[in-house]
């Protein structure tokens, strides 16, 4: 449980707003406030209680849906913060 509320407290330190959650609890979906500046679309972030991780979701310039997952809300942080948002979404898109 507290793992989850690190991924929680993370995502919204990350620009992501709590957008709905499953029917029986175990899945936490979040979107950020902002569209991406290459695709215009949101990245979403789902938070699952059965498996303790996180995915984010983005759309590539490709315009393919990639995903990243991740088993701590530090890992979480480390990803978004390391790279400028922009070129870290490109980059991945690139295969680079």
């Amino acid at each position: 449980m507290e793992e989850l509320q690190s991924f929680q407290a993370a995502a919204r330190e990350c620009g992501f707003l709590a957008a709905e959650e499953s029917k029986d609890s175990t899945v936490l979906w979040f979107r950020k406030t902002a569209p991406d500046a290459s695709t215009g679309r949101h990245q979403r972030l789902c938070l699952d209680s059965m498996t303790r991780s996180a995915t984010v979701y983005w759309t590539n310039v490709r315009g393919l849906t990639e995903s990243k997952t991740f088993r701590s809300a530090a890992a979480l942080r480390e990803w978004v913060d390391g790279i400028p948002a922009a070129h870290q979404l490109n980059k991945v898109a690139s295969g680079s």
